[in-house]
């Protein structure tokens, strides 16, 4: 057989054609009324101070929202994220003891257990055929009471240094906010300039035919299981450093699981996988960021704060089931 070279083949835009502007667009609308908003009574909006804040705000969630969205785009899901950021961020600081010559060996434990909590979902999911959300939350569950049995408090601590993480700024941007834009760069290039991505897209649109097609499906949802991991390991390591401990409760409080599977519908990601695209969730994460940062301003209570975000989500994505049974597209 002859070997015919030629040009790069380009890998079809399967499931891509959901641009992410809409999202953007919202965000922008969501600013605009912010600031009206809180000038109107005498505030401030628009500060470094505030813009930097907002930005710390975006950077946990962020980072189990990219993990999440490449799950979701599979046509899986993961509800064990919320335990993993605990428990990853446990393992860092008692790794790390205080000592700052074992910030790395406390990161790269996070990691790997971070890497194992997202490979024992996708093993469940893809080779036992288990439901992903039953799959999931059973792992959560697993985690969860390893973490009532073993710890009841704080854990460990961090060293001084790598508190930079949490509260250092470069050039007036966060570090977590650099940290979030390495992560975001690097799945987005998996999932649009590398084979990876159409297969994860592929996947997510139908799986039988993407297993005709000679995908190793299962391979690919352990795959973006175990980077759902990864991701939710490196929120919890961003956390740590701003507690200054790793802490048992820190995940679920954040409710993690739940909000980040709201940023990603609010980006403009399909539930049930095969279309979207990650920026899309990005500005949804932001989005939410802002929402937090009036009501803090206006000091107000956890029942309006989540009737807010509840109110913003349903006209999210009312507006896009809208603009889908039109069959009106965006240019990407």
């Amino acid at each position: 057989m002859t070997a015919v070279v030629g040009r790069p083949i380009r890998l079809p835009r399967i499931g891509q054609n959901r641009s992410s502007w809409p999202a953007w667009l919202v965000l922008a609308l969501v600013l605009g009324s912010s600031w009206v908003l809180v000038n109107s009574t005498g505030g401030d909006f628009i500060t470094i101070q505030n813009l930097q804040n907002i930005a710390q705000r975006s950077v946990a969630l962020g980072l189990v929202a990219t993990g999440q969205t490449l799950v979701i785009l599979a046509g899986s899901l993961d509800m064990s994220v919320a335990y993993t950021v605990s428990i990853t961020a446990i393992a860092a600081s008692v790794v790390m003891d205080g000592r700052p010559d074992r910030i790395a060996y406390g990161v790269a434990v996070a990691l790997a257990v971070g890497a194992c909590v997202g490979l024992a979902n996708g093993l469940v999911i893809a080779g036992l055929g288990v439901n992903a959300f039953i799959a999931t939350f059973g792992i959560a569950l697993i985690v969860r009471g390893a973490l009532n049995a073993t710890f009841d408090n704080v854990a460990g601590s961090v060293p001084t240094d790598f508190q930079v993480l949490g509260y250092g700024t470069v050039a007036g941007l966060p570090v977590g906010i650099l940290l979030l834009a390495g992560v975001v760069a690097v799945a987005w290039y998996l999932m649009h300039r590398a084979r990876f991505g159409y297969h994860v897209y592929a996947v997510g649109g139908g799986l039988e035919t993407a297993r005709l097609s000679g995908i190793r499906t299962r391979s690919v949802l352990i795959a973006v299981h175990v980077l759902c991991g990864v991701c939710a390991a490196l929120s919890g390591v961003f956390l740590a450093s701003r507690l200054g401990a790793g802490s048992p409760w820190v995940g679920p409080q954040g409710a993690y699981d739940l909000e980040s599977i709201a940023a990603v519908v609010l980006g403009g990601v399909a539930l049930g996988g095969g279309r979207g695209r990650l920026l899309g969730t990005i500005s949804a994460v932001l989005m939410l960021a802002v929402v937090d940062s009036v009501f803090n301003h206006f000091e107000a209570d956890s029942f309006l704060r989540t009737l807010g975000r509840g109110v913003i989500i349903i006209g999210a994505v009312a507006l896009y089931a809208r603009r889908g049974e039109r069959g009106w597209q965006a240019p990407s």
